[in-house]
């Protein structure tokens, strides 16, 4: 199993830049940011840098977006990073929610995401391309390689990212959540005559590492990472919308939990002092995180790699960054190599 450390790009630069840093010598392979021009800093800048002060790891968005950039601009960015430090990039991609929104948009339609996947990873692999109808080609590339892995939970999303996706994106850690989406994702690839099991599969969430499981060390982890319940709440109550609160089509284990659930501040977006997120109960926190004391999450990870999960990316937006950091390169990293 590989890991990734996934962290928004607040300023300063220099410190989502050290971060990095520490978790490439803790043994992290992938290092992902958040991609929302208006909230955060722009990551592809701090990707150069990123890429500079490293010599392994892999960078990308968890996630970026069709629709806020052109794809030949997004295309050539990734492009550039690879021809500068060598083929270290990721494309994450996904429908777009807190980019979009913020800025007063709607997220992009699937049949968009769809065609900016092929499109983004022909014109950054060299290949030719139609944007808006024209052929484009990227002249200057010479072997690139870029993986596009896309997000998703719905079910259309998912056969989406089974059909045209190199890797699948799952940003929680339930299991039962987990072996659902991960066989949708490889029927849909399957059933589109391509190698089900060629797919990446990553699974992406907050993990807090406790000294022990007393209660109130795992209370403090879970006020910490409540803010990633309503983060996924949003995509749920999107899902809720289009299908019904109890819908055959996606699972009660996913959506039941945003039933309290009273809009949203993204101004506290992915931040553990999220006030918009008091919905979220224990059980979900429980559910969708990796807390406690390093032997949880030893158990809790075997189990999503028997799963077919190929890399946890660990969200580390809270109090404990670094011990966390240190922790997985310590303990945990050794223990599922």
């Amino acid at each position: 199993m590989d890991f990734g450390l996934v962290l928004q790009t607040d300023p300063p630069a220099s410190q989502v830049v050290g971060l990095m840093r520490r978790a490439e010598r803790n043994g992290f392979r992938y290092g992902w940011t958040f991609d929302s021009a208006v909230l955060w800093q722009e990551p592809f800048v701090i990707y150069s840098r990123i890429l500079e002060h490293t010599t392994k790891l892999h960078v990308g968005p968890m996630v970026t977006n069709p629709g806020t950039r052109t794809w030949e601009v997004t295309a050539s960015t990734f492009a550039t990073l690879n021809d500068m430090y060598g083929n270290r990039t990721v494309c994450g991609i996904g429908r777009g929610d807190s980019a979009m929104r913020v800025a007063g948009r709607k997220p992009n339609t699937l049949a968009r995401l769809g065609e900016a996947i092929e499109v983004i990873r022909d014109l950054a692999e060299g290949r030719e391309a139609l944007v808006d109808g024209n052929p484009v080609r990227l002249p200057w590339i010479k072997n690139g390689k870029l993986p596009v892995w896309m997000a998703a939970y719905g079910p259309k999303a998912l056969a989406l990212a089974g059909q045209k996706a190199d890797g699948f994106i799952l940003q929680l850690a339930d299991p039962f959540l987990t072996e659902w989406m991960v066989k949708a994702v490889r029927k849909a690839a399957q059933d589109a005559g391509r190698d089900p099991d060629a797919l990446t599969i990553c699974v992406a969430a907050p993990a807090y590492v406790t000294a022990d499981d007393s209660p109130d060390a795992l209370a403090h982890a879970r006020d910490q990472c409540r803010w990633f319940g309503g983060m996924v709440g949003n995509h749920v109550a999107d899902l809720v919308a289009k299908y019904g609160e109890h819908s055959a089509m996606v699972p009660d284990e996913l959506t039941t939990y945003i039933k309290d659930r009273h809009g949203y501040d993204y101004s506290h977006h992915g931040r553990a002092d999220n006030p918009s997120t008091d919905f979220v109960p224990d059980e979900i926190v429980d559910r969708f995180c990796l807390l406690g004391p390093t032997e949880a999450h030893i158990d809790k990870l075997r189990h999503l790699k028997d799963l077919g999960v190929d890399q946890f990316a660990v969200y580390d937006m809270h109090d404990n960054r670094e011990a966390t950091i240190d922790a997985y390169g310590t303990d945990i990293i050794p223990a599922l190599r």
